[in-house]
């Protein structure tokens, strides 16, 4: 899974033509763990779509507190450089393609 950074963000999430999924995570975190085969596959199949990307909260401060991040996980979903939905918690792959149809 492609990892973005504070210096990065604006250009791979926001500029991105696709719409970008973000996973909020931390290396302490194991409900974010559990994301990571979930997060590959969705990647694999939506990537014609969907751009899936993390972000460690733990070393990119800034743009976690830009968009007020307080749980692990958290999925943003950006759309022409704007948040259009946010989601927290793990979660199956098949609610989280439930929860992300109408942004995909």
């Amino acid at each position: 899974m492609p990892e973005v950074t504070d210096a990065e963000f604006a250009g791979e999430v926001l500029g991105s033509e696709l719409p970008v999924l973000v996973e909020f995570t931390a290396d302490w975190c194991p409900p974010c763990r559990q994301m990571a085969p979930v997060l590959s596959a969705l990647a694999a199949e939506e990537g014609d779509r969907l751009r899936v990307v993390q972000l460690n909260v733990d070393r990119n401060p800034a743009t976690t507190n830009a968009y007020r991040v307080l749980s692990m996980p958290t999925f943003m979903v950006f759309r022409d450089g704007e948040p259009v939905k946010s989601m927290v918690g793990s979660r199956p792959k098949r609610r989280l393609l439930e929860e992300l149809s109408d942004v995909i």
